[in-house]
Order: C-alpha cells, then structure tokens, then sequence
C-alpha cells in the first residue's frame, strides 16, 4: 500500500521493484505523441478572483552582503579594506548592492501604493511563519532567488501550490530572469502590481520534480545547502519507513522517503569530482530492465528547466550545422538554399518543452558510446520520460536540486523521480 502524502511513502509487499512501477503507472496517464497534456487543476479560474492582501517579499543576498556574512567580525570600513587587498573590486560590489536594495524598497512601496501589507525577509532567514503569512510570494533579484524561494516553500508549505509567486528581476540590465516576469517590469513595477492587483494576468502551472530516495542500512542522507556553502538546510527529511524488500538483493533494513524539496528546475546527478566518470543505472516508465552508463552526469529537467541546463547541453551552434550540411552536401548534392542559422535555431527551439508538460526530459552529458556501452545498447543520451528510476554505482558522487540543495548518491543508491499533479508551483504571467 502507498500512501500520496508529499512527505511519507510506506511500501509493503514481496516485490517492491514490482510495486515501484505500479506506483509509476497509477501516477502516470499516457501522453499523444509529440503533444502535451494538461493535468494540472487550476487553483483559481482566472485572476480576478485573486485578491492578495499580505506580499511577502523575498530579497537576494547581494554580493557584498555574502561578504560580510563571509566575516561577520569585521566593520564595514574593515570589510572593504579586505576586498580591496585581494584584488576585488569593492565599488561595484557596493553600487550592485545599492541597486538591488533600491529596488526592493520600491517594489514594497508600490504594493503599499494598492493597500497590500508587505513583509520584507532574506532569503537565507525565511520561515514557516512568513510562508504560511503571505498570500502572494515576491522573489526580488534574479531566478536564483526565484528557485530558492519555491525550494524553501515546498518544505515549509505541503499547501504551496496555493500560494502563487511572482518575481522582479531587480538587475535587468546584468540578468536574463527567465522565471521573473518581463524585464519592462523592472522598469515599471507599478503597472505590474496594479495588473497582479486588480486581476489582470494569466496563471502559469509549473511541474515540478518530486525525489524519493533509497538509503541502505537504514541510513537517511544529509542534506547540504551548496549555494551558501556552508549552512545545513532548515528541515531535514522526515517520514523515513522501513521497507521489508527494495528489489531482488533483499536489503532488510532499507528505507525510503521523499525528499522534501522540489526541483523546479532540474535534478542533476553525478561525481563531485568532475572529471571522475559517473557510473549510473537508469530505468524509465517502469521498466524493469536497468540501462548501465557511463557519462559526465545525468542531467533531469521540467518544462521550466528546459530552458536552462537542458538547453545548455544539447544545443547545437551553427558553426555545427554548417559543418553538417556540408558533410550531407557532399554526399547527397547541393543544400545552397538550407539556411544553417533557421536550422540551428529550430533545432534548439525544439529542447524547450512547455512549462506545465506533466513530462521529465533526462539528458545523459558525454555519455560514454564506444565499446559495451551504454548497456544494453542502443539507449538514447536524451529523451522524455514520466518516471526515472536511477541506480548510483559512483564513488563519491551527489544528487543535487536546482543547484541548491545536495544529496550523496554513492553506489547503491536509488532515487525514484516523478511528477505530481500536486506538486505544481503556481505562477503568474502578464505577458
């Protein structure tokens, strides 16, 4: 028996391998070829009859305030000498950290403006206590603090689906904020507080990845908070169960649970060591035959993610596109009127796949096809999948969400990742 809960699974059964892809089926509707399917509910029908009334705003941590909090011991006075010295150019550290300061006071100010009560908190402090106080979430900055925002209200908040965010990007002129909303708002906050305001705006669902572990001989993996670099995360996974069986090796005191994170972007594993193969064992859509590989790292995306990561490392450039058409032309005749950049761009057009697309598209980087592998062969290095089932045969190796949050996965590891329905972050689009 399974139970849905965002933080807890119990598994009973003779077969647990068997009873994962069950859970994998009863999870996953069958999609048409090529064409995305919905199956996310709306929380409310359109944006008029949402009304926020408290907004919290989350605030970056500015390059200069990590300095400071890098060496809390030192005055202001001190702290720029020591930037200084070693080479670091403290006066535009200092205008950037104006700027993003400036432009937090007037996103407050311009909710103030429409009678929405503001609560100001950085990224590093926020608690159950303001997420469950806001009714509308503002990650001010870059989409750093955008997944970090939705990262920390996934665990704070089983219910944060219902809490709609919505981000500024507060440095336009340095960032492409694909997640905040259009950069014209940064110019003009205040048409896109009153449009939030008075309902003028269009919900956007994004699926998000949900991340069940495997721990061996009872054992629960530490998370670390990789983009403070130091400090543990808030809360710790809870709703470990015991699991009688995991698959036909029989561990007795294996345990799973959900991580209580969510990848809005993507979840990367792979060796610490970059240069260190990785060596993973990957099943999709339940299937019970696990593919070996050998590869820089396994890279798994949203719809949301595709634009980044994903993106990043299947993209073809057209210096590659030339190169391949002049090969086909040599072989097949004249290609003259193929335009290489049309090409090119349609190409990498086709890696973004829509935000709400309930799918995950895993990318395999540099996997390793020469010799005996990938095992079995013919096992492509990118494709869509509604679940993956991933076995870690790695040496020192993490699972990491959103480039955030980080897990061991050292060999005998398993991770089941999936999409739920319930798992979807509610977003707001103006344009």
């Amino acid at each position: 028996m399974f139970y849905t809960n965002r933080f807890t699974k119990t598994v009973t059964g003779k077969n647990a391998h068997t009873l994962i892809g069950n859970i994998i089926g009863n999870h996953c509707k069958e999609l048409p070829g090529g064409h995305n399917v919905r199956l996310f509910a709306t929380t409310f029908d359109n944006g008029k009859q949402f009304k926020p009334s408290k907004a919290l705003i989350v605030t970056k941590l500015s390059r200069l305030e990590f300095e400071q909090q890098r060496q809390p011991n030192l005055s202001r006075n001190e702290l720029e000498k020591n930037i200084r010295h070693r080479g670091s150019d403290y006066d535009v550290m200092l205008n950037f950290h104006t700027i993003h300061k400036e432009f937090e006071r007037k996103i407050a100010q311009c909710f103030n403006k429409f009678g929405v009560e503001v609560k100001l908190v950085n990224r590093l402090i926020i608690t159950k206590e303001h997420i469950k106080w806001a009714d509308i979430l503002v990650p001010v900055g870059g989409d750093g603090t955008f997944l970090m925002t939705a990262g920390r209200a996934s665990v704070f908040n089983p219910t944060v689906t219902k809490t709609p965010l919505v981000g500024f990007n507060s440095d336009p002129l340095r960032s492409e904020g694909r997640l905040m909303l259009p950069k014209k708002y940064s110019y003009d906050p205040e048409e896109a507080i009153r449009r939030i305001v008075k309902g003028d705006f269009k919900w956007v669902h994004r699926s998000r990845i949900r991340v069940t572990l495997f721990g061996q001989n009872g054992t629960v993996p530490q998370a670390t908070d990789l983009h403070e670099n130091s400090f543990q995360c808030p809360v710790e996974p809870t709703g470990a169960e015991s699991l009688s069986e995991l698959d036909s090796k029989k561990y007795k005191t294996s345990k799973m649970f959900m991580v209580p994170y969510l990848a809005l972007n993507e979840v990367f594993i792979g060796e610490t060591l970059s240069a260190r193969v990785s060596y993973l064992q990957m099943a999709v859509d339940g299937n019970e035959t696990f593919t070996k590989t050998k590869s820089s790292g396994l890279c798994v995306s949203t719809g949301t993610g595709s634009t980044s990561w994903l993106t990043s490392t299947n993209r073809l450039s057209v210096k590659n596109v030339k190169t391949l058409l002049e090969i086909i032309e040599s072989k097949n005749g004249s290609l003259h009127n193929v335009n290489p950049s049309s090409v090119c761009k349609e190409y990498n057009d086709r890696l973004v796949f829509p935000p709400d697309d309930p799918r995950l598209c895993y990318s395999i980087r540099e996997q390793i096809c020469v010799g005996v592998w990938p095992n079995p062969k013919g096992f492509e290095s990118i494709g869509f999948a509604k679940t993956i089932l991933i076995k870690s045969r790695c040496l020192d190796a993490s699972l990491v969400l959103d480039g955030s949050i980080s897990y061991p996965f050292n060999d005998g590891a398993k991770v089941l990742l999936e999409v739920q329905p319930d798992d979807s972050l509610l977003t707001i689009s103006i344009d």
